[in-house]
């Protein structure tokens, strides 16, 4: 775990107390910050990464989860979900528990909307067979992160959307109050409807159960 002590003391070095309480504030943090911001961080995770390569799937995975299980710091985390995205050949549906517990864990819109956009959706692209099963039960289930998960996490899927998918992800989730899911699925419906403008209309249309910030958010772009 030489990356994980490196890490520790790269953000020990690089930070900036006087930042910190603010984004602590900012993020409603449990976890303290460091202070260290994206850019910062971005560089510190370059260097990290070329000085300590990972050697097999498995190395990297558990240096994931140890960063992340045992992080006294916020940008620790962040670390931990920068190493994920540093190894795409290791993206596979095996994944799933991981992510799933990165999830459920994490707890909060800025780890699980990185999670749900660029790890669970590429993977629902790939091997739609097994992922878009976990999602349908993900989008009734008691966590609401798991639940914003499924309906957020094709962003990314442009003309590849499942909108069959979306929609019962939507449908499952359109009378609950929480602000995280009404404003994940005006999110969902905003970005696909850059790709099929009159699916997202017909969608809001015949779903007057919709949230206002739900629906206004859909419609947006749309006039």
């Amino acid at each position: 775990m030489d990356l994980v002590g490196a890490a520790r003391a790269g953000l020990a070095r690089v930070a900036d107390p006087a930042k910190a309480d603010d984004m602590r504030r900012y993020m409603r943090s449990a976890l303290p910050f460091r202070g260290v911001a994206k850019p910062e961080r971005a560089r510190l995770a370059k260097q990290l990464f070329a000085a300590h390569p990972m050697p097999d799937a498995e190395t990297w995975v558990a240096t994931v989860l140890e960063l992340w299980r045992g992080a006294e710091y916020r940008e620790e985390r962040y670390l931990a979900l920068d190493l994920i995205g540093a190894y795409p050949r290791w993206q596979d549906v095996g994944l799933l528990p991981l992510y799933d517990e990165l999830i459920v864990t994490g707890a909060w819109w800025d780890f699980v909307d990185e999670i749900a956009s660029k790890r669970v959706g590429p993977l629902l692209r790939s091997d739609p067979e097994v992922v878009a099963p976990l999602l349908r039960t993900w989008a009734r289930d008691d966590d609401r992160w798991r639940r914003r998960t499924s309906v957020i996490c094709q962003l990314g899927s442009k003309a590849a959307t499942d909108t069959d998918l979306l929609a019962e992800c939507v449908e499952a989730n359109i009378a609950d109050q929480d602000f995280f899911l009404r404003k994940g699925i005006g999110w969902a419906l905003r970005q696909h409807a850059r790709t099929d403008p009159h699916w997202v209309r017909a969608f809001v249309d015949t779903h007057p159960a919709l949230s206002p910030l739900s629906r206004r958010e859909a419609l947006k772009h749309l006039g």
